[in-house]
């Protein structure tokens, strides 16, 4: 068949594209629940990469307050290295204890 003559392009298109070649339903909706399941677990991976690295470490509980314990931890730590005595350690820590004022609790003996 010549370009000119009917039926002509009926049948280039039938060898260019196996005989009109539209996709099926199925490959189309497995397309897109291919691009849909990409694009879910690239955003997932970028979230979890992000939370993963701002998170803070350590055993915390919601809601629980633990200032109070480091204050005791580092009010042992200075009575360790001695540059608090026991008397200040006992009267810092029952001001902690206390809930009293935390200005207190930067001031050491007059050594």
């Amino acid at each position: 068949m010549q370009p000119g003559q009917p039926g002509a392009c009926k049948e280039m298109v039938g060898m260019m594209f196996w005989y009109g070649g539209g996709w099926p339903f199925w490959e189309v909706g497995l397309m897109w629940v291919g691009m849909i399941a990409f694009w879910g677990l690239l955003i997932w991976a970028v979230y979890a990469l992000i939370t993963g690295a701002t998170r803070r470490r350590g055993p915390e509980a919601p809601g629980e307050e633990h200032r109070g314990d480091d204050a005791r931890r580092i009010l042992d730590q200075r009575l360790a290295r001695g540059e608090i005595d026991t008397d200040d350690y006992r009267r810092l820590r029952d001001a902690l204890a206390s809930g009293e004022d935390r200005s207190i609790a930067g001031s050491g003996s007059s050594r």
